[in-house]
């Protein structure tokens, strides 16, 4: 792997935020919005209980910001692809020197940096709205995000796939794919308030035990390594599989022509 190209392929899709402006603002906007809902939500519901359940509903303003950072690591990777297919660029890329490992790289890059803009300025907005504090979380904020990010890149590359595989009718699948999962990753809500059917296939993603261990550090302050070490096995599993179908339909799309086809409008 070349990094000096990964780099360069990175710093493309990072010029394209200083040439136009209100990508930037996408990036906080719509995050910026789910916060303020679910944290007036929060204080709403804080005001009209009492007991434990003031304490435990925290959960939900933290859960949107480590929601948010599997969110755009996703978007990270799928919207870079539909950068390049947009501004039809994509052919481009691949009758360039540039290796499958750099391309995905770059992506990933960009989805990493993407959540680290975007988590600090929700976890400094959090603070100042509603005095919940993220890095209350200490250490584990590390795992946390780190097994989301893996996540989210797995979840972009699946996207990316079944894009090559379909063409732009699939585009909106960049944005529908996380949510598929969302359901079942008990991020507002434990495992246990799911149907007993549905509990043993919400334990086979990773963001599933992210956010079980992000409940049990506010609510016991003990560092979640059952749930972690599941995560990090699932990511694993998924982003050797993501990889794989990415490869598959890649090259079903160079042997085919998907590619031109993908390309044009």
């Amino acid at each position: 792997m070349n990094f000096r190209v990964l780099g360069s392929i990175a710093l493309r899709y990072f010029w394209l935020y200083t040439r136009h402006p209100v990508r930037i603002v996408e990036l906080v906007f719509w995050p910026f919005v789910q916060l303020l809902v679910w944290g007036f939500l929060t204080k709403y519901l804080q005001s009209e209980t009492s007991g434990d359940f003031p304490q435990t509903i925290t959960y939900l303003i933290g859960a949107i910001i480590l929601w948010d950072a599997l969110f755009r690591a996703q978007q990270g990777v799928a919207i870079s692809f539909l950068e390049d297919v947009w501004t039809r660029n994509l052919l481009n890329i691949f009758a360039a020197p540039v290796r499958t490992t750099e391309y995905v790289g770059a992506m990933f890059l960009v989805g990493f940096c993407r959540v680290i803009f975007t988590g600090l300025i929700l976890a400094v907005i959090a603070i100042v709205a509603y005095q919940f504090n993220l890095f209350n979380l200490e250490l584990a904020l590390i795992p946390f995000y780190l097994n989301l990010l893996l996540f989210g890149w797995s979840l972009g590359l699946i996207s990316v796939s079944l894009i090559l595989r379909f063409g732009h009718g699939a585009e909106s699948l960049a944005w529908a794919i996380p949510f598929m999962v969302q359901p079942f990753s008990a991020v507002f809500y434990p495992v246990s308030a799911l149907p007993a059917w549905l509990q043993p296939l919400a334990q086979i993603f990773p963001s599933t035990h992210v956010f079980e261990g992000m409940r049990d550090v506010i609510q016991s302050g003990t560092f979640p390594g059952i749930h972690m070490v599941a995560s990090l096995a699932m990511n694993i599993i998924f982003l050797g599989a993501a990889l794989w179908l990415l490869h598959t339909m890649l090259t079903g799309a160079r042997r085919k022509g998907f590619l031109v086809k993908v390309t044009s409008s």
